[in-house]
């Protein structure tokens, strides 16, 4: 039998003694429904089978518990999870490629930033391929940016 010393494991399930309800709904190594039981006679029915007594739905009213072997139960959800992980393809999303140009000015280049604009319309002159703009070039403290995109292909 498991046994585990805190009240809650990683699942958040209980076993064995750290179950505390007075009684359950009760589900045997062999799927079977006993129906709603005393918590300290499954206890023994688990103890007698040499199984654990597994808390599967503490929100049902009585809660659910399961008559099984923790440790296999606990292996066996750990595997389904890799195994859904394994077949799982993580899809990339992908909105274009962003470039943020940004110009620093200095001293006394601040009483010019006009010539900042032009910079910038120089810069969009010169790509060759289609493109769209995200921010308007704009002052932000002593920098001067604007961020474009490519164009999506049709």
């Amino acid at each position: 039998m498991a046994y585990v010393n805190n009240n809650n494991n990683k699942n958040g399930q209980r076993i064995n003694e750290m179950i505390r309800v007075r009684e359950v709904r009760l589900i045997d190594d062999e799927g079977n429904q006993l129906g709603i039981v005393a918590t300290q006679e499954a206890l023994k029915m688990a103890k007698d089978r040499d199984l654990d007594l597994v808390e599967v739905s503490p929100n049902a009213n009585p809660p659910v518990c399961k008559i099984l072997d923790y440790g296999k139960y606990k292996f066996e959800q750990e595997k389904k999870l890799r195994d859904s992980k394994k077949n799982q393809k993580v899809l990339k999303l992908k909105e274009g490629d962003k470039v943020k140009v940004t110009i620093r000015f200095r001293g006394r280049e601040l009483a010019h930033t006009e010539l900042g604009y032009d910079v910038l319309n120089e810069v969009l002159k010169r790509l060759t391929s289609a493109y769209n703009i995200d921010k308007p070039a704009a002052m932000d403290g002593r920098n001067m940016s604007m961020t474009i995109s490519a164009k999506a292909a049709k």
